[in-house]
């Protein structure tokens, strides 16, 4: 059974960094064809693809955060993790990781997610 749990922080203040890990469990991050990815649901939005990173490492960002926004992982950890910089109130969202071979729904798996709220 995979299941990916995030961790972070659930409030951030504005300008300052949201960074967000996953811990996958049941799957290794390096099987093939297996890619990971960040999602988040604002109040009143679709849900958005944030970012992922693939079975071998390489990353994708959405054009609209590319600026401000790095995926990394740590395979000795099977985790990978989320650093969206200079956030604003607009980046409050529910952020979920989740696994699929796409970048867009439906995935394989999901986390629970974790709400991100950007206040001072």
């Amino acid at each position: 059974q995979v299941q990916l749990q995030e961790s972070g922080p659930g409030l951030v203040k504005p300008s300052q960094t949201l960074s967000l890990t996953c811990t996958v469990s049941g799957e290794s991050i390096t099987t093939p064809y297996k890619n990971w990815h960040w999602i988040r649901h604002a109040p009143g939005k679709e849900l958005e693809w944030v970012g992922t990173i693939t079975y071998d490492g390489s990353t994708t960002i959405s054009s609209s955060l590319k600026s401000r926004t790095s995926i990394s992982r740590d395979t000795s950890k099977n985790q990978f993790s989320l650093r969206l910089n200079s956030v604003t109130p607009e980046d409050t969202a529910a952020y979920f990781c989740v696994g699929g071979l796409t970048n867009t729904a439906p995935y394989d798996y999901w986390g629970q997610g974790t709400q991100v709220t950007v206040s001072s």
